[in-house]
């Protein structure tokens, strides 16, 4: 049983490795797709995820959830919520990859976590410990030393943090697998995405079928470059510990921040690596935090320590960690 669970782990994160490195890596694959603009590559993105992950439910004979989700109409409206939400965020990562913005890109996915605390104690009235106190602050203040950089705020960073931030939240809500939601959200975003592009068809400005046969095929993989992360996180999910998983989430932004610098070639003045910084050092301070809060059960599940005979008992000397 040991060994199974040790290779159940093992196939964990390499799928987890596999997830967050192909996120990481996707800037790689977005300027392939040019010249289509990126409202014509986020349409494409939504039509081919349907159709993959609607061979894939077929292939596993998952549709039960469908007929459940059609009978439930807050949870549906959830799910259109969450297709709104991740259609923004799809949107704005897809134009500033192309337009030159990745290290900024990276930026949104580092503060995602920050963004998340902060939404859960303005919406759901979470309580914070000191130490994600001290983690908010200071990714707040890189965003100020950022602004000042860049000479306006990051924009592009804050909206891809707050959509993904707004996603989770609205997906923790709704409770659905990871093909599942997909499949519920691309089939809210069909029939928009298609019908804009019949209407790029029509007036002539659609590069789907009017360039190479490559370029099409590159179009109709974005189906499969969406859900293949995301079916390997769903395999990470169910085999790895929360706390791997999110040190792996890491991966993702590193990927992209280093493809900006050292790939795109982007500019990185003091005054960014300033703002990154205090990034970092928030994201060390929440790492600390969870990694501290996860060995605390292992802590309080140990046995009682026996003691050997003596005049009077010693002193337990393991560390709690502090709530």
């Amino acid at each position: 049983m040991a060994g199974t669970s040790r290779s159940e782990h093992r196939i964990g994160l390499l799928n987890g490795f596999a997830a967050y490195g192909m996120w990481g890596l996707v800037p790689l694959f977005w300027p392939l797709l040019k010249p289509a603009g990126a409202v014509e590559i986020l349409a494409h993105r939504m039509v081919w995820s349907l159709a993959f992950v609607a061979v894939a439910l077929l292939v596993v004979r998952r549709w039960a959830w469908a007929g459940e989700l059609l009978r439930q109409p807050k949870r549906l409206a959830l799910i259109a919520v969450a297709a709104a939400v991740i259609t923004v965020n799809w949107g704005v990562y897809i134009w500033a990859v192309n337009s030159g913005h990745v290290v900024e890109t990276s930026l949104g996915y580092f503060i995602n976590p920050l963004v998340t605390i902060a939404m859960g104690v303005l919406i759901l009235k979470e309580r914070l410990r000191p130490v994600q106190w001290a983690a908010v602050a200071t990714g707040f203040a890189a965003v100020v030393v950022l602004a000042v950089g860049y000479g306006r705020p990051p924009w592009i960073s804050l909206c891809l943090a707050f959509s993904f931030a707004t996603y989770g939240l609205v997906k923790k809500k709704v409770a659905l697998g990871g093909i599942e939601s997909l499949a519920a959200e691309t089939a809210i975003q069909f029939l928009p995405a298609l019908g804009y592009l019949i209407w790029l068809t029509a007036h002539g400005e659609s590069t789907f079928g009017t360039g190479s046969a490559g370029h099409s095929a590159l179009l109709a993989s974005t189906g499969i470059v969406t859900a293949v992360p995301l079916v390997c996180f769903g395999a990470a999910a169910i085999r790895v510990p929360l706390s791997t998983l999110g040190l792996l989430q890491y991966l993702a932004p590193v990927f992209q921040f280093l493809l900006g610098i050292l790939y795109f070639h982007e500019a990185m003045p003091p005054e960014r690596w300033a703002g990154f910084a205090l990034v970092w050092v928030a994201l060390a301070l929440l790492t600390w935090n969870a990694l501290r809060s996860a060995r605390r059960p292992k802590a309080l599940a140990l046995p009682p320590r026996i003691e050997a005979p003596g005049p009077a008992p010693t002193v337990d000397a393991r560390r709690e960690p502090t709530a």
